[in-house]
């Protein structure tokens, strides 16, 4: 029996398991494995496979040496055949075609801030999975803890992006873009000359979400004002327990309630400016609340399906998102994220 390719069956275990939202140290130790089994010349491989000394290799264990052999063998990997089984039903029928309406994602993270992987790793994912584009949006200077990039790092960025877009597959295209932090007074994170260069900009808040409502409110108004700014990020800022982070008392720790605004005045603000909400898909976000998504539906707003990925498995998170767009109605037709990409960044333009 022919083998198989074990680099693409470990990445593929990894892929699934940060699909699925499993531990970081799982997911690490596939990946780890498949870049020393990469590394590793193929006559070594066999000769380690047949000796049972796989595990020897650095970065490899047991587990992921067992991963190894199956797959030189020409067997599906038993722990692969396992994730692939339990991967879950489908989507109901709207979800699944607001889905597959889906040309891109605009909220995307990669190692130059907080993300776990190279941005040509997570875009090469993000092809696979039928991307027509993506919207590069690492965090802005502010947020320190996640390396956010401040205005040289993002220039060195912007240049980075524009090689590797003459590398990316036919008919997949990285978008510049950046999740800045919307400040106190409702300004953003990043010099104007910057904002004004990229082509799209999440605007969130990460900072006092616990404010007073009118002072949230006004906040959020005001950043929805300036032309710079294209969709609102994670718009309540809660966080819910998700699987895979821990036992239930470290889920339950790293709840956080959303904060409170005057939602009628931000959807008028968004609507006014023709901005998008966005409708977070990570499963310890899914923000904004549906009663809440449900009023943005009959305010008339537009939307923006995105994952928040920070890793190439959570690209596929899309679907999370899908399931609440459609259980509260969202019209396909006001998702900017169905649209093409020169589409997308002719209406960010026209925000200028």
């Amino acid at each position: 029996m022919a083998s198989r390719d074990p680099v693409a069956d470990l990445r593929r275990i990894a892929f699934l398991l940060e699909r699925a939202n499993e531990a970081t140290y799982r997911v690490k130790a596939f990946r780890s494995a498949a870049a020393t089994v990469a590394k590793t010349p193929p006559d070594e491989l066999a000769e380690r496979a047949a000796a049972g000394t796989l595990a020897k290799l650095a970065g490899v264990g047991e587990v992921t040496a067992r991963c190894v052999t199956e797959s030189l063998a020409g067997e599906e990997p038993v722990y692969l055949r396992r994730l692939v089984s339990t991967e879950g039903n489908d989507l109901p029928a709207a979800a699944t075609a607001l889905r597959e309406a889906l040309r891109g994602d605009c909220h995307v993270h990669s190692d130059w801030s907080d993300g776990g992987s190279p941005i040509e790793e997570m875009a090469l994912a993000a092809a696979e999975l039928g991307h027509e584009y993506f919207v590069l949006t690492d965090h802005s200077p502010r947020l320190t803890v996640a390396r956010g990039l401040t205005a040289d790092r993002l220039r060195r960025q912007l240049d980075h992006v524009a090689k590797l877009n003459e590398l990316m597959p036919d008919g997949f295209r990285i978008l510049t873009g950046i999740e800045v932090d919307i400040l106190e007074d409702g300004s953003l994170d990043q010099e104007d000359e910057l904002l004004e260069r990229l082509d799209v900009v999440v605007g969130s808040v990460h900072s006092k979400l616990r404010d007073e409502s009118p002072r949230m409110t006004r906040r959020m108004v005001t950043a929805l004002g300036n032309p710079h700014l294209d969709i609102l990020g994670h718009m309540t800022g809660r966080k819910v327990s998700a699987k895979g982070e821990g036992d239930a008392a470290h889920r339950t720790a790293r709840t956080r309630p959303p904060s409170t605004f005057d939602l009628e005045k931000v959807l008028a603000a968004a609507i006014e400016h023709d901005k998008a909400i966005e409708i977070n898909s990570r499963p310890d976000r899914l923000d904004p609340p549906k009663r809440m998504l449900t009023v943005a539906v009959e305010a008339g707003c537009r939307f923006s399906i995105d994952t928040d990925a920070h890793a190439p498995g959570q690209l596929d998170w899309l679907g999370f998102g899908c399931e609440r767009a459609a259980l509260c109605d969202v019209p396909p037709d006001r998702v900017v994220n169905t649209w093409t990409a020169d589409r997308l960044v002719e209406w960010t333009r026209s925000h200028a």
